[in-house]
């Protein structure tokens, strides 16, 4: 396998030498990266996504094994794929480390040709993976997220929101007068213009764990973590204007003459009882709204014990 810098290799161990000939054997395979720690290693999983992890079972703070089940159960990390390294008298280790969730575990001394074509065997295979996750999640015209991601994940971030007592926002965004677009137009122009602007509102995706799905037709859905009242109001604003500077001509809306956005943001600081499909409901009463009130705008509500405390 030539180097490839899409490639990228996590290497963890607490000494440095060791790190240092792992990195020297395995750099002809990829981008190497390292952490001394098992701490400093799941905060690079999460934000760098290496294709593959290889760390020992001695990390000092934190086994290997308890690195690899934080990196397997963490939403940011769970496509890494792991690899366990342990000297010998660790052998029996090697069933809990598959039970973890590694895709292999060497015992060291090993051979380093065997721990090369390993290596890149699993880089194929997560690389696959990858591939097949991608395709599983993503919707084939507008490349963002589909709903059947939009739903397992936002009830992830429900139940998060609930832990920390943290508000989550709900967008949800509908092309204004699409049907006639798409009469007038074609449906090929029609994709087109669905394609611009899940882009426009993909590429504006601005905080950790913020992701944009589509929810069905020329409706989207965008999962605001963290965000309260007041920056809802802002990325409402943000959003509708983000849209309309896309200057989509449109001869044949009764709003303006280019493609324009309503768009309907429910907040909520969860208790026990609130589900995902109050969510929903809200924004989309709020979308309604939006609509009734002359579309290319948004209304913003807050659900409260399953109630709409707040609209506008």
């Amino acid at each position: 396998m030539q180097k490839n810098k899409k490639n990228l290799i996590l290497i963890v161990d607490k000494h440095t030498e060791s790190l240092r000939q792992l990195g020297e054997l395995l750099k002809s395979l990829g981008d190497i990266i390292f952490a001394t720690s098992g701490k400093a290693a799941h905060f690079m999983a999460c934000h760098r996504k290496p294709d593959l992890v290889i760390t020992k079972i001695d990390l000092g703070d934190i086994s290997g094994l308890e690195l690899c089940k934080r990196i397997k159960s963490h939403r940011e990390s769970k496509e890494c794929s792991v690899i366990i390294v342990a000297d010998a008298q660790h052998r029996e280790l090697e069933l809990a480390a598959l039970d973890a969730g590694s895709v292999d575990f060497i015992t060291a001394p090993f051979q380093p040709a065997v721990m090369q074509a390993r290596v890149r065997t699993h880089i194929m295979l997560s690389r696959r993976q990858n591939l097949l996750q991608v395709l599983a999640d993503r919707d084939g015209l507008t490349e963002v997220y589909n709903r059947r991601y939009f739903e397992n994940q936002a009830r992830v971030e429900l139940k998060r929101h609930f832990r920390q007592q943290q508000p989550l926002t709900l967008a949800l965004l509908d092309i204004d007068h699409f049907k006639p677009y798409n009469d007038a137009y074609g449906h090929l122009q029609g994709d087109l213009c669905l394609r611009e602007v899940a882009h426009a509102i993909g590429g504006g995706s601005r905080r950790p764990g913020e992701f944009v799905s589509r929810y069905g037709g020329e409706e989207f859905a965008v999962v605001l973590p963290n965000t309260n009242i007041q920056n809802a109001h802002k990325y409402g604003r943000w959003i509708c204007q983000q849209v309309l500077s896309l200057a989509i001509p449109h001869g044949h809306s009764a709003t303006v003459p280019f493609i324009t956005i309503s768009a309907g943001i429910a907040t909520v600081i969860p208790d026990a009882s609130t589900t995902l499909e109050n969510l929903i409901t809200t924004a989309d009463s709020a979308l309604y709204l939006a609509k009734e009130s002359g579309r290319n705008q948004f209304k913003v509500a807050m659900l409260e014990r399953e109630t709409i405390k707040e609209a506008g």
